[in-house]
């Protein structure tokens, strides 16, 4: 199931418009803080999915019964650019586990590219509740072998996938590739164009330069 988001009026479209506009992203830390805010709306919104059970909570004045949630999930991130929203989806599951997947570019000299994982550090997730986010899903092969590394540490029970621009070959890519796996993926918005070197358009930029400078 694909949820975009921005098909709805909130406060995620005024957030989205501030991180693709070209002179608010001159303050990174606005920019950060906008994608920290993209992460707890996503957050808030996979929370209604999960499962509660009532419980009791003894108060100043007595008893009350309330819904709590009964598992954490697990938060994982690819880096550097899933940093800023990362952080924004803990915010909100203040007790889940975290994991970290390095994914990059690696240029070839015919101009295109292979990605290549580095390093990989999460918990065990079997039959747990995995959120994978990356603020980009360009051609969406970073987040299919983000996606299969972070298994070889268990089957979760249910993935959501998370990622403020989407292009429509990436959201292709992943309903190809994850097509037999339990998983629910949460978009900002979409984008039609993906250039040649697999940038989206008009998209954003690098969201890992905006966000923490420019690298070699």
């Amino acid at each position: 199931m694909i949820h975009v988001l921005g098909h709805k009026h909130s406060l995620l479209n005024e957030y989205i418009a501030e991180v693709r506009d070209v002179e608010i992203q001159k303050d990174s830390l606005r920019f950060r803080r906008n994608m920290e805010r993209l992460g707890e709306i996503f957050a808030y919104e996979i929370s209604k999915t999960l499962a509660w059970e009532e419980q009791e909570v003894i108060t100043s004045l007595g008893v009350a019964r309330c819904e709590r949630l009964v598992n954490q999930p697990v938060i994982a991130t690819i880096l550097r650019a899933g940093l800023p929203m990362h952080q924004g989806v803990l915010n909100y599951f203040d007790r889940a586990e975290n994991a970290f997947v390095s994914a990059y570019r690696k240029h070839r000299k015919d101009g295109r590219f292979d990605i290549q994982i580095e390093y990989t550090s999460c918990p065990s997730i079997d039959n747990k509740v995995l959120i994978l986010g990356d603020p980009m899903l360009a051609t969406g092969s970073s987040m299919v072998l983000a996606y299969k590394e972070l298994i070889r540490k268990g089957k979760p029970v249910h993935t959501h996938i998370i990622s403020v621009v989407a292009s429509i070959q990436g959201i292709e890519y992943l309903k190809k590739h994850l097509l037999n796996d339990d998983f629910t993926v949460w978009l900002g918005t979409v984008d039609d164009e993906l250039t040649a070197k697999a940038y989206i358009v008009p998209g954003l930029g690098d969201a890992g330069d905006l966000a923490f400078g420019s690298k070699l």
